[in-house]
């Protein structure tokens, strides 16, 4: 161990796991654990420490003595830059291995459970290009890499339409290619950029407020159908219409092109009118034959192939026969429900969000799905005894509550009906360990099944199956 600028540098280093968050783990001389970001496991590394607490420190490795043989090369030439896939330098199945071990540790350390054997995780078949969605934002004043910073190099264009810099609100990475979602995305989000720069549509300055275009979303679906939404900060009609139209005649396979005029100070759209420019105002995805309308603002599983393999596991799960009342707590557009009707008796949702009780309700109407009813509010305030004693008690709760899991009125509501089975959707396992010691006293966790998402980061979804005991 050397000081160095007044920060500790600890040398020969082993990483020998990966933790939350994506970060790995090393240990310090005197036992305190080192989260890293930029190895990993089997790396012996030196690490420059930059933040110190009392049971831990955080740090980067400066300099590699050996590497690990779970290491690959990055497909991405902008990984270690953008955030978005933190796990691109680790082979799949190594991923896979720690987002198993990240469940099952928190199941057994956060909830102190008593596990069944847990299922090996599902691995998702596209590693790459696998997302429906992606949203790009603009900037006149893209980030420079350290190497354009020191060359003697005048950068006259200095547009950029990609992400966000790790930590950084008003930094933007160009994008020249990025591997999350299939052509034609990456076709459409240069050609939008090359288009403005070359007509003088001015790109977003997010520190002073001006500049005509904001973000990008694109959305693809399964059968091949593509939304795009521009949003402006600036409206003017004549170089929006000039953009889009363009768009339009070089992308003619575009089923929804959108736009939003947004001279908020944040660039959320669900306060916003989104207009239709072209096309529809919506595109579909199918699974099983459902049908489901995807608009601008709708809440849909970013990576369709998985969410399929998702949903037939919580199916599974719920074992139905066909005579169950089944909840679908947190039931977003009623995708679940919708999936699991046919097996079911009925099925009611509660969901926080409005729009997305419209979309679940239009969904099920256009699928001809009778026995399923939506309705809207916040969970803890709805899923209430005159609710339940309106609607029926269930046989079975389904919950997919968002990543802080579920508030505890709601845990308790449950245990206060206490049906025979709950399965437990998450998508973040220490909420979900959390809930669970809740309802330990009367529930035994009987089959647990985490499920890839996010193949090159270290998110993953995970199923858990309660049965009272």
């Amino acid at each position: 161990m050397r000081k160095k600028n007044k920060k500790v540098v600890f040398e020969n280093v082993e990483v020998i796991d990966a933790g939350a968050k994506g970060k790995t783990i090393g240990k310090a001389p005197d036992g305190r654990v080192i989260f890293m970001t930029n190895t990993v496991p089997g790396d012996i590394v030196d690490v420059q420490t930059t933040k110190k607490r009392k049971s831990y420190f955080e740090g980067k490795a400066t300099h590699f003595h050996s590497l690990s043989d779970k290491r690959v090369i990055p497909e991405c030439k902008h990984f270690g830059t953008c955030g978005g896939c933190k796990w691109q330098h680790m082979g799949y199945e190594h991923q896979l291995f720690y987002k198993q071990k990240e469940v099952e540790n928190n199941l057994r350390r956060i909830g102190h459970l008593d596990l069944p054997k847990v299922s090996t995780i599902v691995g998702s078949e596209k590693q790459y290009f696998y997302r429906n969605k992606m949203e790009f934002s603009f900037s006149d004043s893209r980030w420079l890499t350290l190497e354009e910073l020191q060359s003697d190099t005048i950068f006259e264009d200095k547009n950029a339409l990609g992400f966000h810099i790790p930590g950084m609100w008003d930094k933007i990475l160009d994008i020249e290619k990025c591997h999350l979602q299939a052509d034609p995305s990456n076709a459409i989000r240069l050609e939008t950029k090359d288009f403005a720069s070359k007509n003088d549509i001015t790109f977003f300055n997010p520190r002073n407020q001006f500049g005509m275009l904001r973000t990008l979303m694109i959305r693809t679906s399964s059968i091949g159908e593509i939304m795009i939404v521009v949003q402006f900060f600036e409206n003017h009609k004549e170089k929006r219409d000039l953009l889009l139209n363009h768009l339009q005649e070089t992308f003619p396979e575009i089923t929804a092109l959108l736009y939003v005029v947004n001279p908020k100070q944040n660039d959320t759209i669900y306060d916003q009118v989104v207009v239709c420019h072209s096309g529809r105002d919506h595109i579909f995805e199918e699974m099983e034959g459902l049908k489901f309308k995807i608009n601008a603002k709708s809440f849909y599983q970013t990576n369709s192939d998985q969410a399929y393999e998702l949903y037939k596991i919580t199916r599974d799960f719920a074992g139905l026969t066909g005579e169950e009342l089944v909840y679908d707590l947190y039931t977003g557009t009623g995708t679940i429900a919708q999936f699991i009707a046919k097996k079911a008796k009925k099925v009611v949702g509660i969901e926080s969000v409005p729009e997305a009780i419209i979309d679940a309700k239009a969904n099920a109407e256009n699928n001809n799905i009778e026995n399923v009813d939506f309705f809207v509010g916040d969970m803890k305030n709805v899923f209430n005894e005159a609710f339940i004693a309106s609607h029926g008690v269930p046989d079975i709760i389904i919950t997919d509550p968002p990543r802080d899991g579920m508030h505890k009125d709601v845990v308790q509501q449950i245990l206060n009906i206490s049906p025979e089975k709950v399965v437990y959707v998450s998508c973040n396992s220490a909420t979900q360990a959390r809930d669970l010691e809740l309802m330990k006293e009367v529930y035994k966790v009987t089959k647990v099944q985490p499920v890839d998402m996010f193949p090159q980061t270290h998110h993953v979804e995970n199923i858990v199956l309660l049965e009272k005991l």
